[in-house]
């Protein structure tokens, strides 16, 4: 029987270089913080606990993982586990945070340390190194480590030493090998060599690298594994790093939903993929410019214009969004075109061959099968039924100042162009509604409705000149 796993992830640093209010594991790559990538990583993993070492700005750290709803898309505590927050109050060093959590993990179990500026490592790499049977450490291959740990192998990848960049020897900085931080361990062994830990460093901090040390004076050095992507193990320490983060998170998400997914694209380097959870049917095509954000659901032949933002919308098979279209929590439950130059809002829902055009805008609308609003029009708080077609122009007045109201709209309705329908108010079934009317009351079913003044020319009528000087 496989031992029980206890990730402790290090949350604790301040981030100065990031020149930011926000802590720095707080920082968000593709949708979610920095510290969200890392938990959903350890969740993958099945652990019996996860312990979250946090310190500077604490109390935002712990508060925004912990929120329930949706706010929380973007860095989301898993729902099935129990997280330990631990407290070091005191920056006393990666040695020092680890040692503070070990009181809370029993004997006999597997330890893993992730840290939460490290967002980068997959499932699948820490999957390769909890195959480790004993001790054992994650390291990358990099052409130019400046400024990282370096790593000293025996001729069997056995760890010999880590050393800190600014403690390294001129020999040692020609290593190439670098630590990611990441490792495992029985719980018992680590307890060991972090009571050994001393601060005779540069920085007079307690250095998790040195239990390596300690390690190999014991017969038991560290396994080194190798990320297949010497990417995977880089943190980020400031917006530059973060930004390079970015864009290789998204492009390895991108690649992944091409391969596995069929997802066409149009140019992989202009696609931003922000999404807590995205979910693709086959031949979904994405053109130029698109911004998938929280969480995306697409049925199968989905094509999304260039320059449009999809957020928390779930698309039905065979919808169409043309370009430079805004969508927001839109539901559709059948295939529908939408745009260009659309602002769909949250609560919005279409059903199949429900057409949305140019320039309009909905909130809270619910459109029946093959309605259509194809021009320069708000629909805010309505319930609109079948083979309905709003005129140019039209709008729902919902908002009173105070209080919203809700416009219903029965089947095979036809509203004229530049319509104001001032809720709360009903259409009936088959209705049609003059060009340019205000319905204040609601109009009955098969009949003419509208509301304008008398049309009068007065003759003889000049226009004002003006008065010569």
């Amino acid at each position: 029987m496989s031992l029980a796993l206890h990730i402790v992830v290090l949350a604790a640093g301040g981030g100065s270089r990031m020149k930011s209010a926000r802590p720095k594991v707080l920082q968000k790559l593709a949708g979610k913080s920095m510290l969200a990538h890392v938990l959903a990583a350890a969740e993958s993993l099945n652990p019996a606990k996860i312990h979250i070492v946090y310190g500077h700005l604490g109390a935002q750290v712990r508060a925004e993982i912990s929120q329930p709803d949706e706010a929380r898309a973007a860095s989301v505590e898993p729902s099935n586990l129990s997280i330990n927050w631990v407290e070091q109050d005191v920056q006393a060093g990666t040695g020092d945070a680890v040692r503070r959590v070990m009181p809370d993990i029993p004997d006999g179990v597997r330890v893993m340390v992730l840290y939460g500026d490290s967002p980068a490592l997959s499932p699948e790499t820490l999957a390769t190194l909890l195959l480790q049977t004993g001790f054992a450490v994650l390291i990358s291959h990099v052409d130019a480590p400046a400024g990282l740990g370096r790593v000293a192998l025996d001729a069997n990848n056995r760890v010999l030493a880590i050393v800190e960049a600014k403690d390294a020897t001129p020999d040692q900085l020609m290593i190439q090998a670098v630590n990611t931080g990441v490792l495992l361990a029985d719980s018992a062994e680590l307890r060991g060599w972090l009571q050994r830990l001393t601060p005779n460093n540069q920085q007079r901090e307690y250095y998790l690298t040195q239990i390596f040390e300690f390690a190999a004076l014991d017969g038991q050095a560290a396994q080194a594994v190798f990320t297949s992507d010497a990417f995977e193990g880089f943190g980020a320490n400031d917006a530059w790093e973060l930004a390079q983060l970015e864009r290789y998170l998204q492009s390895r998400q991108l690649k992944k939903l091409c391969q596995n997914d069929g997802l066409r694209v149009s140019d992989p380097a202009r696609v931003d993929l922000r999404c807590s959870s995205i979910e693709i049917g086959r031949d979904v095509e994405l053109d130029v410019n698109v911004i998938l954000e929280g969480s995306v659901r697409f049925g199968d032949e989905v094509k999304i214009g260039p320059f449009s933002r999809v957020r928390n919308c779930d698309l039905a098979a065979g919808t169409e969004v043309l370009g430079h279209c805004d969508l927001d929590g839109v539901r559709t439950t059948g295939a529908c075109r939408i745009g260009p130059f659309a602002r769909l809002r949250p609560g919005t829902v279409l059903a199949e061959g429900t057409h949305i055009g140019n320039f309009v805008e909905t909130k809270k609308a619910n459109l029946g099968r093959a309605s259509k609003a194809n021009h320069l029009s708000y629909l805010g708080d309505v319930e609109i039924g079948a083979n309905v077609n709003i005129g140019a122009g039209t709008i729902t007045c919902n908002y009173d100042g105070v209080n919203k109201s809700t416009t219903h709209i029965g089947d095979g309705v036809f509203i004229g162009s530049n319509s104001a329908l001032v809720a709360p108010v009903s259409i009936g079934e088959n209705a049609t509604i003059g060009a340019g009317s205000v319905i204040t009351k609601d109009a009955p079913p098969a009949e003419l409705t509208l509301s304008r003044t008398r049309q009068f020319s007065l003759p003889n009528w000049k226009r004002p000149q003006k008065r010569s000087k």
